[in-house]
């Protein structure tokens, strides 16, 4: 399939219907990226052509072919134990404040977005048992979430390769993983202790049941929205966390560019953002 079959025009008018279906917006740096994807999806669809293809995706109701360009087109590149800091704080900083003044007993509610393939989860999940000195005494519940559903089935397998796993410690490699060949498997216990589920940031519909936690991890993924897409994000993390709740953004990312209705936390380990107290 030659390069010209998708034109500039297509490129634009695909690049600005994906923006709005998921929040996500290609520069023109990406265009081999996105024209090779979309050349994929036109072949394996019988398309013929960019225009059938489009028509085709924009119009079908059950949009089972957007989800499949969806899982083409993220990026999911992740490892264990990366930005380590944040789960330092978390457990030496914000879990400590959060108990302090949780007077329920209900279950400390994390949120995950994007999951990619499941190795912050897991990650949060094995700080938490390795280092919080209170995790007898709490119920965690880790909620894990990607609009991206292939990703989400790796991650619900546990399957790793030695890239992902190259940042661990040998003796925690060896307390929850098992060694198959070249790659590590999580153990099974871990793999039900965290909850995977498909949503689309964007969508106000798919996150409107997301609500009353008390931290939610969304690292790097608001490098790839445009100042409306984080704007709108951060509403709906304001509206899915509890007053007082934390939220932690990748290393590059910064709350204070994208909306004022968070205090800005500075713990020894990192920088965080807290919804209000007073806020309902």
């Amino acid at each position: 399939m030659s390069e010209s079959i998708i034109n500039e025009q297509d490129f634009e008018k695909f690049r600005e219907y994906f923006y709005r279906k998921t929040g996500i917006q290609f520069e023109q740096t990406k265009r081999y990226f996105v024209d090779k994807r979309l050349e994929e999806r036109i072949e394996a669809t019988n398309s013929g052509s960019f225009r059938n293809y489009f028509t085709m995706l924009r119009f079908e109701a059950s949009g089972e072919e957007l989800q499949h360009l969806t899982n083409l087109m993220t990026v999911n590149e992740t490892y264990f134990f990366r930005e380590e800091y944040q789960f330092q704080c978390l457990v030496k900083s914000i879990l400590p404040e959060l108990t302090k003044s949780k007077r329920d007993r209900k279950p400390i509610r994390v949120w995950v977005i994007p999951s990619s393939s499941g190795e912050e989860s897991y990650s949060i999940a094995i700080y938490l048992l390795e280092y919080w000195n209170e995790i007898d005494i709490w119920d965690i519940e880790i909620i894990s979430s990607d609009i991206d559903t292939k990703i989400l089935r790796m991650a619900r397998e546990g399957v790793y390769s030695q890239r992902s796993v190259q940042h661990l410690p040998t003796k925690i490699l060896n307390k929850y993983f098992t060694a198959k060949s070249s790659e590590y498997q999580i153990c099974e216990s871990l793999r039900q202790a965290v909850e995977f589920t498909r949503v689309n940031l964007s969508d106000r519909a798919d996150t409107r049941a997301y609500r009353d936690f008390d931290v939610i991890f969304c690292r790097n993924l608001l490098i790839y929205f445009d100042d409306v897409s984080r704007k709108a994000a951060a509403e709906t993390f304001y509206d899915a966390i509890k007053p007082g709740g934390f939220v932690c953004l990748g290393h590059s990312e910064s709350m204070s560019r994208v909306s004022s209705l968070y205090k800005v936390r500075k713990f020894p380990e990192a920088i965080v953002y807290q919804k209000p107290l007073e806020a309902r």
